[in-house]
């Protein structure tokens, strides 16, 4: 278990006020997970600790429809440590629930009465349904779900949640007995499993899946998954693709061959062995083969060609429907990037000014950098991102700035984009883009390339709002065989433009190399 319980003051709100802090528990048949958030209206929620223990409270519970003691006891000591953790957090509202393994064993009211009278803690128990539409909740959340065909699963210990959405509407609501410590015990419970196990189980599973998921209705959905099966199996991924797996995975794609291929060569090492395997949590490494099982069958099952991990689920759904947000990322597909500013205590004017002007350069310039489309979300990303290591200091803020971006937990980003983002956020001052610096020479040739352009497109319109006051309106430009020309005009007539067009001149060094072209700004004539 690890926690971070001390004592700390709230941070002030955007309007002056102190927010509230809540508090989330789930009890999972696998592991009890707390979050404690802040929230105001403004901001939205704010994750300010976490505490995680696996106490496997579902142990022995397919075979004997009990609850075992021993796991109970476990599962108190983890909650009791959790209600500390909010005490001293100042936590004045928590909701904790029980999933499948409370709801579905005999003892499990018993289970309920000892919480209550040992830990002071309400647990909640919900059914299949509650808690696939929580899970749901957090998703929309963070996903757009609109003009597509989505399904969500959630693996946890007992069972498999799945929704199923149509342009961001519910149509499929299910609760399976598919969760990975239930089919372990049932299907795997040797220390090293067969080939002929994982396939038995694995037929199994595609039986149980197939009378629920339509692979008509759901040819070639977005899948989207939540949960401990889905986190590790991004960190897997990231690691055979010699990514740090310590970076935020939330936003990472996995292809459907990738979880064939790493479910298949899983299944020729032992527990012990799993337990070394990069970006694989040792405590989860005798379940993991049932939990990729599951996600294999439903993959093949959609025929989709991969899914997309998100790092949030049941917990946040908990909190937002604590503080009544319905509010979903993806009305505006950058709200949390700008909530990470936010939290940054970044210059929203600036760097909202940099991304038009960033923007308008790369819609401008385009044909003549060689860019794709597909790098101008990039390009956003960075602009809105660039300054956020100014909350750690000034100086260097570029470094850090490449840190906190690797690092943000709710940029739903590609390890690929996020990297890329990170680069080239790092570049929009001092020194360009090196092959000194290693993590610059890690990408591929073509990538270093789409780190050169943009950064040399951020660099420029950086430098056009020098002084952080927005007044430079429209960017015209002119490209001939040796040149470029930017000319800029003020949006109030009679502004003083000259510290833009100095801070632009002195970084247009990268976007020059790029060019192969002398770059020269200046202020348009009235």
């Amino acid at each position: 278990m690890t926690t971070a319980a001390q004592t700390s003051p709230k941070d002030p709100t955007p309007d002056g006020g102190t927010p509230e802090r809540i508090a989330a528990i789930d009890v999972g048949s696998n592991s009890i997970r707390l979050s404690v958030a802040e929230y105001d209206q403004v901001r939205g929620l704010r994750i300010i600790d976490e505490v995680k223990d696996q106490p496997r409270l579902a142990s022995g519970l397919a075979a004997t429809g009990h609850l075992d003691p021993d796991a109970m006891d476990r599962a108190i000591l983890a909650l009791r440590r959790m209600r500390e953790v909010t005490d001293r957090r100042g936590v004045t509202k928590i909701r904790a629930v029980a999933t499948s393994a409370v709801r579905e064993a005999r003892n499990g009211a018993l289970f309920v009465k000892r919480v209550r009278k040992e830990t002071g803690i309400t647990l909640d128990v919900i059914e299949g349904d509650a808690e696939a539409n929580l899970s749901y909740r957090s998703v929309a959340h963070h996903f757009s779900l609109v003009d597509r065909r989505a399904l969500i699963a959630d693996i946890g210990g007992g069972s498999l949640e799945l929704i199923g959405a149509v342009n961001g509407l519910v149509e499929l609501t299910s609760s399976l007995p598919l969760g990975a410590v239930r089919l372990t015990e049932m299907w795997l419970p040797g220390e090293r499993s067969t080939p002929r196990e994982v396939a038995s189980l694995r037929a199994w599973v595609r039986k149980r899946l197939k009378k629920t998921v339509s692979d008509r209705d759901w040819a070639a959905a977005t899948i989207i998954g939540s949960g401990g099966t889905f986190t590790n199996l991004g960190r897997m991924a990231r690691a055979r693709r010699g990514f740090d797996v310590a970076e935020a995975v939330h936003g990472e794609s996995v292809s459907t061959g990738e979880v064939e291929q790493l479910l298949e060569w899983l299944s020729t090492k032992t527990s012990a062995e799993r337990a070394q395997v990069p970006g694989l949590n040792p405590q989860r490494a005798d379940i993991i083969l049932a939990g990729l099982s599951v996600t294999a069958e439903l993959l093949d099952l959609t025929g989709a060609r991969g899914i997309t991990v998100s790092g949030y689920g049941l917990r946040e759904g908990l909190l937002l429907e604590m503080v009544g947000d319905d509010r979903a990322l993806t009305v505006d597909p950058l709200r949390a990037m700008r909530e990470f500013v936010d939290r940054c205590q970044g210059d929203r004017r600036h760097v909202e000014q940099v991304r038009v002007l960033a923007l308008t350069l790369f819609d401008r310039l385009r044909d003549a950098l060689g860019a794709d489309p597909s790098e101008r979300p990039l390009l956003e990303a960075a602009s809105l991102l660039h300054d956020v290591g100014q909350v750690v200091s000034y100086r260097g803020h570029h470094k850090h700035s490449y840190q906190l971006i690797l690092h943000a937990e709710r940029l739903s980003m590609t390890a690929r984009d996020r990297h890329l983002v990170a680069l080239i956020s790092r570049y929009h001052r001092k020194k360009g883009p090196s092959k000194k610096h290693p993590e610059f020479l890690r990408l591929s040739e073509d990538d270093r390339a789409v780190v050169r352009r943009l950064a040399g497109l951020l660099r420029v319109a950086d430098g056009l709002d020098r002084g952080h006051a927005a007044i430079v309106d429209q960017v015209t430009t002119r490209l001939t065989k040796d040149q470029l020309s930017i000319r800029v005009s003020p949006r109030r007539a009679g502004a003083d433009l000259s510290l833009e067009v100095w801070g632009a001149s002195r970084k247009a060094d990268v976007l020059e190399r790029v060019l192969d072209r002398r770059v020269v700004l200046a202020v348009a004539s009235p």
